[in-house]
């Protein structure tokens, strides 16, 4: 038998294939479903099991195009109701894979139709848990995304109770040498306090993980309620075209509209570009925003895009935008783009103006200075007395709130952020808007 783990870090994703004999289960397959065809030829086996923990939120997987293609069979919990023929998967049942056992159990907290998939070895002993949402390192998954998408809803309080009895009734009977394979890892805002590590034990998770500590249930609700990041735009809709199933990977990016001109971008359109800061500062087309090709490029995409809007997305080289497109499809934000094209000269191109440092430092009152980064953080480190506190991801419907009597300084924690933030703001508002860009970090310091 053998476990392989992708990872993919910018949305700190992890699929599994379990291999047995000949024969492979993937586990929440990402979107490009390659690298799992290539791992199934490499070992001369064949994929025959696809099982979706959840409906997943984050990301948009690729189940339904493997089972196509390969003929592999789709297991999920019959809670999940999705639009693709499936076979059900609950507490109860088993699966035979090669020389081993695949048992699933119901372990709603972060959705109500999670499952975790318990892997029996050839011995008939309990050797991992691949745990979804549900547990993580150091962590477990947030409760709070299941109030309006999926075939079943639940409050967020009613899903934190659901993830102590998960706990408590479940995860905590395992022995301590179970492996945990998690469906996410840190930076994923599926959950709040994730490690950097990708994989654990229930023994050490028994020992270190908050959520699994002794205490009763309403201090556990409150405890996982407390601080919970916020909910990208793009969750919702990728429930549901996960309980759908999303379009042939290949097949949907080819359909992308590639532009060879900036005439042909309609007036009034959102346009991301994704160009270094410096290289978006000396020229621009109007209207552009500078989201940055950065880690965290699709979760800040499906922030500041709503999934109901069309954009158009701009790079520096062709190379590089076929990246993007397909990145942007690990989302399933491939589908709303308007028009793809690499940057070039224009006539009479927009320039971003640059802060005079030395007048902010000495006198940061003639500016209105504008925090965009979370709440949490700002609890932690106001860096400005006098600022205004708008998190990126609210950005677009509160920015009626920020004065224009003076220029405005926008900053974050380092500068992606706000390169977003003060491109949304220059189309917005008719004042002066500057980025405080990575020079907030000689304030932060002080």
């Amino acid at each position: 038998m053998e476990i392989k783990q992708f990872y993919d870090k910018n949305l700190s994703h992890a699929s599994y294939a379990i291999l047995s004999g000949n024969e492979i289960a993937l586990i929440d397959p990402a979107r490009d479903p390659k690298q799992y065809y290539d791992f199934a030829n490499v070992n001369n086996a064949k994929i025959i099991v696809i099982i979706e923990t959840h409906p997943h939120a984050d990301f948009v997987s690729s189940h339904l195009e493997i089972s196509k293609k390969t003929g592999a069979d789709i297991y999920v919990s019959k809670l999940l109701k999705p639009d693709y023929k499936f076979i059900p998967f609950d507490e109860g049942d088993e699966l035979k894979l090669g020389n081993i056992f695949l048992i699933p159990m119901n372990t709603p907290g972060h959705s109500p139709d999670s499952i975790s998939i318990l892997v029996r070895d050839e011995n008939g002993k309990d050797y991992a848990l691949a745990t979804g949402d549900t547990l993580f390192v150091g962590d477990v998954g947030r409760p709070d995304l299941r109030e309006s998408a999926g075939a079943i809803v639940n409050t967020k309080d009613e899903l934190a109770r659901m993830m102590y009895h998960t706990i408590n009734e479940k995860l905590l009977k395992l022995s301590d040498d179970v492996l945990v394979y998690p469906a996410h890892g840190a930076g994923s805002l599926c959950g709040k306090a994730t490690s950097t590590d990708t994989f654990t034990t229930i023994g050490r998770e028994r020992k270190e993980n908050y959520a699994l500590q002794k205490m009763n249930e309403d201090t556990f609700v409150k405890e996982l309620l407390n601080e919970q990041s916020f909910i990208p735009k793009y969750f919702g809709y990728d429930v549901e075209l996960n309980r759908k199933g999303a379009p042939d990977f290949e097949e949907s990016i080819s359909k992308v509209t590639r532009l060879n001109s900036y005439d042909e971008i309609k007036p009034g359109a959102i346009i991301i570009d994704t160009r270094s800061k410096e290289d978006f500062s000396k020229g621009h087309i109007k209207g552009a925003v500078n989201l940055i090709a950065e880690l965290k490029f699709e979760t800040w995409l499906g922030t500041i895009v709503s999934p109901d809007e069309k954009f158009y997305l701009i790079s520096d080289t062709k190379e590089n935008l076929e990246s993007l497109i397909r990145r942007t499809a690990k989302i399933g934000y491939e589908l709303i783009i308007e028009g793809a094209l690499v940057h070039h000269n224009t006539d009479n191109p927009e320039t971003s103006e640059s802060l005079d440092l030395n007048l902010f430092k000495t006198n940061p009152e003639e500016f209105t200075i504008v925090d965009v980064r979370d709440y949490s953080e700002v609890r932690k480190q106001k860096i400005f007395k006098e600022s205004i506190s708008i998190p990126l991801n609210e950005l677009r419907a509160r920015f009626n709130e920020i004065p224009v009597d003076k220029p405005i300084a926008v900053h974050c924690a380092g500068g992606f952020r706000s390169a977003a933030a003060s491109g949304i703001l220059i189309n917005l508002l008719n004042t002066k808007v500057f980025d405080l860009g990575n020079e907030i970090k000689s304030f932060s310091e002080n």
